[in-house]
């Protein structure tokens, strides 16, 4: 089983800055992408930023220039670096990990796992 937690959601005023932080463990054989999406009230739940194992990021519209994903592979573990935000950006953030997962060594098996999401609302 993964496990995936994020944490570093909290209460910001328009125009701060806030650091989330996404940490897989678990029997981890390796992960192919780490991602982050947000979902706010009445909404679907929406990408915001990825990235892949050769470090390839993508961004959604909202979040470039803004937001920076970054990820440890020491640590199997994602960062989403968020500057500039706005009340818009007021949402439940997800981290999902895919990838591939030890279940009896040596097989592998295919796994994606989300966390149970740390909430971010940016108010003044």
């Amino acid at each position: 089983q993964v496990l995936v937690v994020e944490s570093g959601g909290g209460l910001v005023q328009p125009g701060g800055s806030l650091r989330l932080s996404c940490e897989a463990s678990g029997m981890i054989f390796s992960i192919n992408a780490m991602s982050w999406y947000r979902q706010a009230p009445g909404n679907q739940r929406e990408l915001v930023a990825e990235i892949a194992n050769d470090g390839t990021t993508n961004y959604a519209d909202s979040a470039k220039g803004r937001f920076t994903i970054s990820r440890d592979k020491t640590e199997n573990t994602a960062y989403l670096a968020m500057n500039s935000l706005k009340p818009e950006d007021t949402a439940v953030y997800y981290c999902n990990v895919d990838g591939l997962r030890v279940v009896r060594a040596p097989e592998l098996d295919a796994f994606n796992a989300w966390g149970q999401g740390t909430l971010v609302t940016v108010s003044s």
